[in-house]
């Protein structure tokens, strides 16, 4: 069972954002982006500040390492600082991107697919940092443009909407992210994600007062979005995502978390009956399909190295 732990951690993950597509778009309707995020970064804080307390009580948590193992205070607000301002950045640009849809737009499972694309970019990026690209990179980049043209602007670029512009750079935000976090694996999960929704959150709290000054009222409207958000997607999937990183093949881990997408479209037509039209929904595949494709070369990679390991 220890061997499917991580995977089964990030299909539950891939679920929860996926689904928070859903409650972004209901708590858009109510309040602004940095409104929104603000408010479902300290949500989540404080539920984890509760899972940090209970992890105290029962003598789990990890507060820091011994000297030598790269897990000190200084490395931990690195991280924090580091993921929490990238993190900032991309929910940022994903929220604001849903909340200027235009009313009938699928946007929960258009704004979940175009979002994926990340997966695309965090192959990208790996094969340039290590001076080669497999072909097969470029072949899902193609297919990714061409899934993008299907799914946002199959009439022209005249029908292209400024949301789909906001979150397809969010993905570039979301690509960094994974990569920031893998650049801290030795620092505890559950702090960490608690660290950078406090920076997200704050960042998201002073934008927030100077340009869209939230009152209670709008927030107490959205406060079912908020809390799903906040708890859910939040609280326990970044978690999950950054704990269930440590333990589950890269390649593995990009495929399942690319499900959010399906999962976001899935929940847009359960609970907004959101509808795609046939062109979209052949887009959303091209999509998914890039994202796929871009894991093969890492795949095969560790498919040989596992061989070698075993010869």
């Amino acid at each position: 069972m220890r061997n499917y732990k991580g995977p089964i951690l990030l299909l539950i993950t891939a679920m929860l954002w996926g689904f928070a597509f859903v409650a972004q778009t209901a708590g858009g309707d109510q309040v602004g982006a940095f409104t929104f995020n603000f408010s479902r970064n300290f949500v989540g804080a404080l539920f984890l500040t509760g899972v940090i307390y209970w992890r105290k009580q029962t003598g789990v948590d990890k507060p820091y390492s011994a000297p030598g193992s790269g897990y000190t205070r200084r490395t931990f607000i690195i991280a924090g600082v580091s993921c929490g301002v990238v993190l900032f950045l991309g929910a940022w640009l994903q929220q604001a991107g849903i909340n200027s849809y235009p009313d009938g737009t699928a946007a929960s499972g258009r704004s979940g697919f175009i979002t994926a694309l990340y997966m695309v970019i965090v192959a990208l990026y790996s094969m340039f940092a290590e001076k080669k690209t497999h072909p097969i990179v470029f072949l899902a980049v193609i297919v990714a443009v061409v899934g993008m043209w299907f799914l946002c602007v199959p009439n022209g670029f005249g029908n292209l909407y400024w949301g789909d512009v906001l979150v397809f750079i969010c993905a570039f935000a979301y690509a960094a992210h994974i990569i920031v976090i893998d650049r801290f694996t030795q620092v505890d999960g559950v702090r960490l994600s608690r660290l950078q929704l406090l920076i997200s959150g704050s960042i998201a709290l002073v934008c927030a007062m100077i340009f869209e000054h939230p009152e209670p009222a709008q927030i107490a409207a959205a406060a079912i979005p908020i809390l799903y958000a906040g708890i859910c997607s939040d609280g326990i999937a970044y978690t999950l995502q950054i704990i269930a990183q440590k333990s589950t093949d890269p390649t593995v881990a990009s495929i399942l978390m690319s499900l959010e997408s399906v999962f976001a479209g899935l929940g847009g037509w359960l609970i907004l009956s959101e509808s795609l039209t046939p062109i979209e929904l052949f887009g959303c595949v091209l999509v998914l399909a890039a994202v796929m494709l871009a894991q093969v070369p890492e795949f095969r990679e560790n498919a040989l190295k596992k061989k070698q390991a075993q010869g």
